[in-house]
């Protein structure tokens, strides 16, 4: 109880009051016993020098002892004082307001002290403890007298008076203080516990407010009932609570958007503590590492991540950093996925490490078009470099004496002429191909028939299919079978689909060709007898420069970019193309294009 704010401050107020009080009582008696004191001295000094010397002065005391003791019990003398004279020679007491003194020796019945004290000091007084107990003090007074110029001693008179009523009026004044001390104190105990309370209730809300912001509700308010220091500590305390509401807010939205953040991003992410323990990750984590979130419990990030590279172990990572290495780590999951991690150290405020984030990348498709580029880059060279050799190597026969024969430099420039031709369809495939992928191609768009541009097709190649003696199976709607689209690209698709079956089908193969409508589909399918294609090469055919069988591909001719192009003319005509193939017993090709019911073909 007494560790409380408010007692403290009552027992403060209490001790203030008590200690002044204890002093002013202290302070005030003194002084009122000093002063009834001093009035008792005043009175036996008037009573001696003005009362009883002016009765006895000039007169002897020895014959006129009777009359002196008769004016002295006659004279006014305040109740409580008692007179002596005393004769000076022989210190007998000649007349006295006490009868049972007179005639006696005032060495006997007297303060022998106080009257010797006088002999040398003219006046001497002193408080003497009555012999009686129930009684206070007595004051002594001794005033001896010279009335002639001798040194010898007249006459003394002797005064004294009872302290009682002092002291018994000093006793009730000290009784009435205390009395008056025990109010003060408790009304101070009273008044300290409102007062008290006025500044402690206010704390004491505070306090509670303050330990349920603790428990995470920061909606807490008080009410400011004053301006002073404790109303300016509660406006301050609820000016806090608001803009640390405001703050929280604040922090619990940017919170909420980094989670949402994280949540959806496709790349994985995972946070490690100072321990290697996991502390957070993302769903694209687990899907990368094809892991369930049951797998991570009461596992360490090294237990999971040593399945897959020992390199982004905890310490590794901290071992990277020391040596100040930022090398990004790449390996395969177990789905045959490539996966990149980038693992970063992150410390608190005071520069020490607290764990790391390790991000996940996949890198599969970027790899894949990374090999992709380099092939590409490997096959346009290669297609380049064979026509630009043979130029070059028969150029320089020629230069070096074979234009003197005739038909032999007919022949080498009709073969410089061949290969300049292919470097020129190589490169106006390449442009097509550019032209596409960066959608600067003019689509001429018409409503056409499906069958003309077949049959138109076919006609173009027919002496092709007769110099192989192969036989043409054409399987035509009679119904028309109508497209949107551009008729000069479709047609290069169409002959692009024969010319490969023409090429990779043998003599007196056979090749069919049908168009008709299926459902809401315009369908366009060549079926051969060729050589057919290697099923886990159906999937590469339409890659650039792909070839399953390179060394009879280039023989062939072409330059490898036919389907890349083909493929690319059917999705931009909202289309697509689906091979199957058998080795040695041929291949179907078969193009999908959406129906056009916008008008009627005849």
């Amino acid at each position: 109880m007494f560790k409380s704010i408010r007692y403290k401050l009552i027992i403060l107020y209490f001790l203030l009051v008590f200690i002044a009080m204890l002093i002013v009582g202290v302070f005030i008696t003194d002084q009122f016993e000093k002063y009834h004191l001093n009035i008792v001295k005043d009175n036996l000094t008037y009573t001696a020098n003005n009362v009883v010397r002016t009765m006895i002065k000039d007169v002897d005391l020895i014959e006129n002892k009777d009359d002196i003791q008769e004016n002295l019990i006659k004279s006014t003398i305040s109740l409580g004082y008692e007179i002596s004279i005393i004769e000076g020679d022989s210190y007998n007491i000649i007349a006295s307001t006490n009868l049972d003194f007179v005639d006696k020796n005032a060495m006997d019945v007297l303060e022998k002290s106080v009257i010797l004290s006088s002999l040398n000091n003219r006046v001497t007084e002193k408080d003497i403890q009555s012999d009686n107990a129930e009684s206070y003090r007595i004051k002594h007074m001794a005033f001896s007298y010279k009335e002639d110029q001798s040194d010898n001693l007249d006459y003394i008179i002797y005064g004294r008076a009872s302290l009682d009523s002092v002291y018994r009026t000093l006793s009730n004044s000290t009784v009435i203080l205390l009395r008056a001390t025990v109010i003060a104190l408790l009304v101070t105990i009273v008044l300290g516990y409102l007062m008290a309370g006025s500044i402690t209730v206010p704390i004491n809300q505070l306090t509670m407010k303050a330990l349920k912001m603790a428990k995470g509700d920061f909606r807490q308010r008080v009410t400011v009932k004053s301006d002073d220091e404790i109303g300016q500590l509660g406006s301050m305390f609820n000016y806090l609570t608001e803009k640390l509401d405001t703050t929280l807010l604040e922090i619990s939205s940017e919170k909420s958007k980094l989670n949402a953040i994280i949540k959806h991003m496709e790349d994985g992410l995972v946070a490690i503590d100072g321990k290697g323990q996991i502390i957070h990750y993302n769903p694209s984590f687990l899907s990368m590492l094809n892991l369930r979130e049951k797998d991570l419990t009461d596992k360490s990030y090294d237990k999971i991540i040593d399945d897959y590279s020992k390199d982004l172990e905890y310490g590794a990572i901290l071992q990277k950093s020391i040596s100040n290495s930022s090398e990004n780590i790449i390996f395969e999951n177990n789905k045959k996925r490539i996966l990149k991690a980038s693992p970063a150290l992150f410390r608190d405020e005071a520069g020490r490490i607290s764990g790391a984030i390790v991000v996940f990348q996949d890198i599969t498709e970027s790899q894949r078009l990374e090999d992709m580029r380099r092939e590409f880059v490997a096959n346009v060279s290669h297609e380049l470099k064979t026509p630009i050799t043979t130029i070059k190597s028969y150029s320089e026969t020629l230069l070096c004496g074979a234009l003197e024969d005739k038909e032999l430099s007919k022949n080498f420039v009709e073969v410089i002429e061949n290969e300049a031709d292919r470097m020129s369809s190589l490169v106006k495939d390449l442009l097509q191909l550019s032209h596409m992928d960066y959608e600067k191609v003019v689509w001429e768009m018409h409503h056409l028939d499906l069958r003309e541009i077949v049959t138109d097709s076919v006609r173009k190649l027919e002496v092709h299919f007769q110099n192989k003696n192969q036989r043409l199976n054409m399987q035509i709607s009679d119904e028309a079978v109508p497209i949107y689209a551009d008729r000069g690209k479709i047609q290069q698709v169409i002959i692009n689909l024969l010319t490969n079956a023409i090429k990779y089908t043998p003599e007196n193969g056979n090749i069919r060709i049908s168009a008709q409508v299926v459902d809401k589909n315009a369908i366009f399918e060549v079926q051969d007898s060729g050589i057919g294609i290697p099923k886990e090469d159906i999937k590469r055919i339409f890659e650039r420069f792909y070839r399953v069988d390179k060394g009879r591909s280039r023989a062939q001719g072409g330059t490898g970019l036919g389907l890349s192009i083909a493929h690319n003319i059917i999705k931009q005509h909202k289309g697509s193309i689906k091979v199957s193939s058998e080795l040695e017993k041929g291949s179907i090709f078969t193009v999908y294009f959406p129906v056009d019911n916008s008008v009627d073909i005849l």
